[in-house]
């Protein structure tokens, strides 16, 4: 069976790691998707998509269903065929590994030999799921990108394509998935009000405990939060600002260290270039030599 994958027309922007492998029934792609939006579009055939690493946004609709989540390595997205996706968004790039798949998964004779009504073997369109049976089913085929094809290939993918449908059709029919509830999250105006909070601070001293009082939470439960919602620990993030602040003083040329040092929050010195050089690979005499405007 001839598979209409659209992995060039959904992703234009994005880079192909290797050459695509296919076979009776299953096409297998390995991408690095940009930042920006997708093309979304009403597939000919299931896409199972494993993200492998990267960190980033993902905002899709796809037949009304809205999908917000912040993605991280192992998680999968499965779009059946025919659903009406009308947007897809990256707050950031993506490598994964897209599974192409035929609109039944196995021919109707072989579901009649499984006792599977027909009827009740649609998937639903589900998204930012932590599955490692799917991605253990990817990894394997997954290793047989970027090599020679060998006589037992074709055995192999036989064996796992079954496997892949059994354990999609066993999870993700959509007569019986459910999304998961959503977790708690720090929501835009509180972040906003820290991110603000530790701009207008930037060079004083800034404790967790300031922080969390800042978006009314305990300093247990806002350390989560606002990683879940950053990709950094209050203290990273801090840290970070700090260095960006004090790159952008060094690149002017106008204050010595020891005043970078006590206007960005460093305390001393001896702190700032330690871990300055630490987060740059650089102590910040070299860089401004690099930088100096």
């Amino acid at each position: 069976m001839t598979l209409h994958a659209h992995g060039d027309l959904k992703y234009q922007t994005s880079q192909r790691l290797s050459d695509a492998a296919e076979w009776p029934g299953l096409r297998v792609e390995h991408r690095l998707l940009k930042t920006g939006p997708q093309n979304a579009l009403t597939p000919e055939c299931t896409e199972v998509v494993l993200m492998l690493s990267g960190r980033a946004g993902v905002s899709r609709t796809g037949n009304g269903q809205t999908q917000d989540v912040l993605a991280q390595p192992g998680m999968s997205w499965i779009v059946p065929i025919g659903t009406e996706e009308s947007k897809i968004e990256l707050s950031g790039s993506m490598e994964c590994l897209h599974l192409y798949l035929p609109p039944t998964l196995i021919e109707r004779s072989a579901l009649a030999d499984y006792a599977i009504d027909p009827a009740k073997a649609e998937l639903a369109y589900a998204g930012g799921l932590a599955d490692p049976m799917l991605h253990q089913i990817g990894s394997a085929f997954r290793s047989l990108l970027g090599r020679g094809m060998q006589p037992t290939d074709r055995l192999f993918v036989d064996g796992m394509q079954t496997a892949l449908a059994a354990h999609l059709l066993g999870n993700y029919a959509a007569d019986r998935w459910q999304p998961p509830p959503k977790a708690p999250s720090l929501d835009p105006k509180r972040l906003k009000r820290v991110l603000d909070f530790i701009e207008a601070r930037i060079g004083t001293d800034i404790s967790l405990d300031d922080l969390a009082a800042e978006a009314c939470l305990s300093p247990f439960h806002f350390s989560r939060l606002f990683r879940d919602a950053t990709g950094f620990t209050p203290n990273r993030y801090v840290t970070d600002r700090r260095v960006q602040a004090a790159r952008e003083k060094l690149a002017l040329d106008h204050s010595s260290l020891v005043e970078i040092a006590l206007d960005t929050g460093f305390g001393s010195q001896a702190n700032f270039i330690r871990v300055f050089r630490k987060v740059t690979g650089l102590t910040p005499g070299q860089y401004r030599e690099l930088h100096r405007r």
